[in-house]
């Protein structure tokens, strides 16, 4: 059974082509800077690689070049697209509605485009994904693997917001929390680093990038994280603006004679650390400008390590102390100085890195200095993995006894 995810990101498109009978991956690709200038997709078949330009205006242009590179004469890895078995789509936003994944169908998309005004940034670009796999692999099943799942299992009084209860009760406000399948799978992985059975961990796992998110992690399951209601609660991020006294947002709606479409648009693509720098929502960029000297780009990477902090301090409380903290994604596996700088000061927690340990980008390693406490790691997530065992596993239950039957959860 061959699988293939497609996750969907604000402005860039991650895909793999798994084979489910060893999990190996076929191929898998990189989509950057979609609607941006300078948007390049970078295709691995093995040892293989293929970099191709070009402007990519969204992300519907995006997946048909993948498409196009999997069956590539020299770098893909099938002849015929009919040869993948099952699509399984990384969706942001599933609510309370969906507690685990389904096969999609009308009914599903329906209710996920319910859910874009809580996830603007993200949801509308999945949708696109979701139709454009529908379009050009037409009978080939598509499952939604929601983001939101895993955090479910956080209590009541970690998901309630201080509001009139029947706000919760009439339309759901709530804490959902995203990321949950990074977070699930770092946390499996630090088990194991760790040598111990995963139900009997403590976790803080740091899922950062221009998506940020925490979660505290007690026994494989998720009792807080730094999300919200949408994605835009908790970290400052690449265009979020994170936490704000609510009362600054009818401020700035009054001041700056902004709708509520407008102010939604305003916190979620024009704030956090492109806000504040001034220079790119990209990391990378941000750094290259605070070692020339700007001041700006510096205080945005100073106040996103100094959030990072906070709720490490905070979930560190929560779990009542940590066996290990965990750095993934694009700016956790790769930013050797934003490590250094959330680290520091956390000596408290039994929680030190080594600098020399600390010196790695994108691989698997303890960066935590010999004999802590608290033991420090580096994961690269792996997101598409832990979609396409729910694909496949959706798929084939599916196919047996509920073959035809409408699996939308109700």
């Amino acid at each position: 059974m061959k699988v293939l995810v497609i996750n969907c990101g604000s402005s860039s498109l991650k895909y793999q082509l798994l084979d489910m009978k060893d999990q190996s991956v076929l191929a898998q690709g990189l989509v950057e800077r979609i609607g941006l200038c300078g948007s390049q997709l970078t295709h691995r078949q093995g040892k293989l690689e293929k970099v191709a330009f070009q402007d990519m205006s969204s992300h519907a242009e995006a997946i048909s070049l993948t498409l196009d590179m999997l069956m590539n004469s020299e770098f893909g890895v099938v002849s015929n697209l009919q040869e993948i078995s099952a699509v399984g789509h990384r969706v942001v936003h599933g609510g309370e509605k969906f507690s685990s994944s389904v096969l999609i169908d009308e009914a599903v998309i329906k209710t996920i485009n319910k859910y874009i005004e809580l996830a603007p940034l993200h949801t509308p670009k999945i949708v696109t994904g979701i139709a454009t796999c529908r379009k050009l692999l037409p009978g080939i099943p598509q499952v939604a693997v929601f983001d939101t799942a895993f955090h479910q299992t956080m209590p009541p009084k970690a998901f309630l917001y201080g509001l009139p209860y029947e706000l919760y009760e009439k339309y759901k406000i709530r804490k959902y929390g995203f990321h949950g399948s990074s977070h699930k799978y770092v946390s499996m992985k630090a088990a194991e680093m760790l040598g111990k059975p995963l139900a009997e961990t403590k976790l803080i796992t740091c899922h950062l990038g221009n998506g940020s998110s925490v979660a505290a992690v007690k026994g494989g399951k998720s009792v807080e994280t730094s999300m919200g209601f949408t994605p835009l609660e908790g970290l400052l991020m690449g265009t979020r603006s994170g936490n704000l006294d609510p009362a600054v947002v009818t401020f700035i709606m009054e001041k700056e004679n902004l709708n509520p479409e407008e102010v939604n648009d305003f916190l979620n693509q024009k704030s956090g650390v492109l806000g504040i720098s001034g220079v790119s929502s990209d990391f990378r960029d941000i750094e290259d400008a605070a070692s020339k000297g700007n001041t700006r780009a510096q205080l945005a990477l100073d106040m996103f390590a100094y959030v990072v902090k906070h709720y490490i301090g905070a979930y560190a409380t929560v779990l009542n102390g940590a066996d290990a903290i965990v750095f993934t994604a694009g700016l956790g596996e790769n930013s050797v100085s934003m490590r250094k700088e959330i680290m520091r000061d956390l000596d408290y927690l039994g929680a030190e890195i080594d600098p020399l340990k600390n010196n790695v980008r994108g691989k698997e390693r303890e960066i935590s200095r010999d004999g802590a406490s608290c033991r420090v790691f580096v994961i690269p997530t792996n997101e598409e993995l832990m979609i396409a065992q729910e694909t496949a596993e959706v798929v084939c239950h599916c196919s047996r006894p509920l073959k035809g039957r409408n699996v939308y959860a109700s």
